[in-house]
């Protein structure tokens, strides 16, 4: 049985996030802008480039799919057009057969696609209650040894040996 498997990119993929972040608390105190419009104006392409991959996610993403266990695409939250152009150009280049959705990040990504009997791999809680909610199997992705309400990996090539326990999380 081939489960199908979305992955979240910031914070799973790439560590896109925590000195965009920082940066972000800087700036708001010198200008009053909205994070979307801070995110917006960021040079996105130069972010993917210099983000640090999260253990290996590239090769591990590439290993998911030779395995044969799991319909694989990237669902991913963003912010505007340049956004979403620079994540489907960095997989692209990388992954050309990985499918990337991307979500308005205004809207929740169970609302894109069907998330029964589906797993979302994700490292923000929000998506995965929700997700859970709904029907589909939620994976906390945390490099931090934490103990997490959903099942908690840390590099996502653990989905290979982990396939049994989440089969028996579909629900008939």
């Amino acid at each position: 049985m081939k489960i199908n498997l979305y992955i979240d990119f910031d914070g799973v993929i790439l560590d896109t996030m925590t000195d965009t972040y920082k940066e972000y608390e800087k700036y708001k105190r010198s200008d009053d802008v909205s994070s979307r419009e801070y995110f917006e104006k960021l040079d996105w392409n130069t972010l993917l480039e210099e983000s640090n991959q999260i253990n290996d996610s590239i090769v591990n993403i590439k290993k998911l799919i030779s395995s044969g266990l799991y319909n694989v695409s990237v669902l991913t939250h963003v912010v505007c057009e340049v956004e979403i152009i620079a994540k489907v150009k960095f997989l692209g280049k990388r992954i050309p057969e990985l499918n990337v959705i991307t979500v308005d990040k205004r809207n929740n990504k169970c609302d894109v696609v069907d998330c029964v009997n589906a797993v979302l791999v994700d490292d923000y809680m929000g998506n995965l209650e929700l997700w859970a909610a709904k029907g589909g199997i939620a994976i906390k992705f945390s490099d931090k040894n934490k103990k997490r309400e959903f099942m908690t990996i840390d590099s996502l090539d653990d989905l290979i040996d982990k396939y049994d326990d989440i089969v028996k999380l579909i629900k008939i």
